[in-house]
């Protein structure tokens, strides 16, 4: 039920029934302000998103908010999956890093680590991120930080995260047309090549990799390239995501290039879901192979085919994909015994 897409299998085989902190990356980013460039939640409160997944996460309910937050076309966030294998197998904790929130969640007992770090603005005008700064507080977090558990699955929620993404890794210099995917399926290209074309246009020829991060990229990505560098390889970790967090690699690749230095990823991994794998409008692998060094890589193969519900049978047509952790907590599930039946049955459970 976990595919590779990468490497081989020995790494996430030596996971099998062990127990990891889950820990979600939360940030805003007001790119997602501009108009109809993302889907992942209710219009005109985009910025909500982040901070009701980790509220459903946590706990099983919106609290910020009446409803659990859906796309215009009615698709459920990827957090129900996360949280259906929450339930299903726990994981040992889970911890929020609150990257830059408009809304603080609304929850107690759970670990939130704050870092005095600002919603970035729309790479559009200039992100206006201290990259430097932030990336120093990413390694420094990734130096303190103590597991609990045997290994850390990093997830991420940053509406219009894969347009900060795609900036960030154009900006650095990489050849990566067609490479990312979108949490739509029919992309609104117009709409991404102009913000784009903007966000590029900010950027200088005397500029440095941090001057580029500050101007096109978001708190995810540089604050966790940073933790990834931090952290050195004590810990097993993996990235829970899809292209944004292949994007975070590319940032570590380009942050070691300018230091002269190397790394050592043995226990370093990205997960992601089936429909980000296998879609036809991105291509992940090709992302994990611009790095000059190579990680084991995973999907999780899932799917809504046992599932009747019209709102989850979207993910199957192509919208939505991955957010929240999904494949890394799919992947958690598979490796402790969780079948597809069970989830399925589990995350329509939520929707009524």
């Amino acid at each position: 039920m976990i595919k590779t897409l990468t490497g081989t299998t020995d790494f996430i085989e030596s996971l099998r029934g062990k127990k990891a902190s889950f820990m979600l990356a939360l940030s805003n980013t007001k790119t997602a302000n501009i108009e109809g460039i993302t889907q992942a939640g209710i219009p005109g409160m985009i910025h909500l998103t982040p901070t009701l997944d980790s509220e459903f996460l946590c706990t099983g309910e919106v609290r910020s908010l009446d409803n659990i937050a859906k796309t215009p076309k009615g698709v459920p966030t990827p957090a129900l999956m996360t949280r259906g294998m929450h339930l299903l197998s726990p994981f040992g904790r889970i911890e929020l890093l609150d990257l830059g929130l408009e809304v603080k969640p609304k929850i107690s007992y759970f670990k939130l680590h704050s870092f005095d770090i600002e919603p970035s603005e729309s790479i559009a005008k200039g992100a206006d991120i201290d990259a430097k700064r932030l990336f120093e507080k990413g390694v420094n977090f990734g130096q303190s930080y103590i597991c609990k558990d045997e290994y850390i699955i990093l997830g991420e929620s940053v509406p219009s995260g894969t347009t900060t993404a795609t900036a960030t890794a154009l900006g650095l210099g990489y050849k990566v047309d067609g490479y990312f995917s979108s949490s739509f399926k029919n992309v609104p290209s117009s709409i991404k090549q102009d913000t784009l074309k903007s966000a590029l246009s900010n950027i200088e020829n005397r500029d440095d990799i941090f001057a580029i991060l500050g101007k096109v990229g978001d708190n995810m990505l540089i604050f966790n390239a940073g933790f990834i560098l931090g952290l050195n390889n004590r810990v097993p970790l993996v990235l829970a995501g899809g292209t944004q967090m292949a994007c975070v690699l590319l940032v570590v690749d380009k942050i070691l290039e300018l230091m002269g230095g190397t790394i050592e990823t043995s226990n370093l991994a990205l997960c992601t879901t089936k429909w980000v794998a296998k879609d036809e409008n991105s291509d992940i692998e090709a992302l994990l192979n611009l790095p000059k060094f190579s990680i084991n890589s995973y999907y999780a193969d899932f799917d809504f085919s046992l599932s009747d519900h019209p709102a989850l049978k979207l993910y199957d047509k192509g919208e939505a994909k991955e957010g929240v952790g999904a494949g890394g907590a799919l992947m958690y599930g598979f490796l402790n015994g969780v079948s597809k039946e069970q989830i399925t049955d589990e995350v329509e459970r939520f929707l009524g």
